[in-house]
């Protein structure tokens, strides 16, 4: 490690940032370079949008992580010690169903321990088996079998218009788009540059001692935040944009590269 880093935590998306969309793998030298960092003495968290339960291809690297921001930093959390959560008020959760019923497309709706699929369609099997990898996705779970849990996300299935038409009816919440399918919608207090600020202030951090890397519209909060926000090559324009540095991509070796660039391995 550089004596002249000052970077003590590192926080990373996953899908197209640790995780191959190709492979659906954490290529060989980012396991590596994380592996280096932890012996540096770094901290190694995950900023996701994926829920606890369908973190299902971080196998690899499970045993290097130190915490996690989830659900776009609706529920943050270290060991077994909740450090934020952020649920989504209920009127809203119903704006989005009859939405979704009116216009035909399906809702993930996450609450705490359980995840269910409301108007399931053949789209989101296609998409989180095929596409991101999941296996752990439950068909079955109905959205009442929730009614007892804070619900953190909403995941409609629809497009960028629809998207734009259904936002402003819902100003208690905040989306981000990672995937041109689908879209993550979480109370407006909830985003991953929150969620960091919260973990960095349970830990005792600077900001400035946080480094994070992403690829997706819903990494733009937590790369702002950063003190150094790294976009990957395979990152979208609008993340580049706001990004500190911009590395390869995650499948040639974007991950360590931009560890040795800035002398954090």
């Amino acid at each position: 490690m550089d004596k002249n880093s000052k970077i003590k935590a590192l926080f990373f998306d996953i899908d197209g940032t640790l995780v191959s969309f190709q492979t659906h793998r954490i290529p060989q030298s980012t396991v590596e370079a994380l592996e280096k960092a932890k012996q540096n003495g770094v901290k190694i968290y995950i900023s996701t949008g994926r829920p606890i339960i369908l973190i299902t291809n971080l196998g690899q690297i499970e045993h290097l992580i130190d915490g996690y921001i989830t659900t776009n930093g609706a529920r943050c959390f270290v060991e077994n010690h909740t450090v934020c959560q952020c649920p989504i008020l209920r009127f809203d959760v119903e704006k989005v169903i009859e939405a979704a019923d009116r216009d035909d497309y399906s809702v993930i709706v996450v609450g705490e321990k359980h995840l269910a699929i409301h108007h399931l369609t053949p789209v989101v099997e296609k998409i989180f088996v095929e596409g991101l990898g999941v296996d752990s996705l439950d068909f079955q779970t109905n959205i009442d079998d929730l009614k007892d849990e804070d619900i953190l996300q909403l995941t409609p299935f629809c497009s960028v218009e629809q998207e734009s038409e259904l936002m402003p009816s819902l100003e208690n919440c905040t989306s981000g788009r990672w995937h041109p399918a689908f879209t993550d919608i979480t109370a407006a207090q909830a985003d991953k540059g929150k969620g960091l600020q919260a973990m960095a202030d349970y830990l005792g951090l600077n900001i400035d001692e946080t480094m994070a890397f992403g690829d997706g519209g819903n990494d733009i909060s937590i790369i702002k935040k950063a003190g150094i926000g790294v976009a990957m090559g395979n990152a979208g324009d609008n993340l580049k944009e706001v990004a500190d540095y911009i590395t390869t991509s995650v499948d040639e070796d974007g991950v360590k590269n931009a560890l040795v660039h800035f002398g954090v391995i």
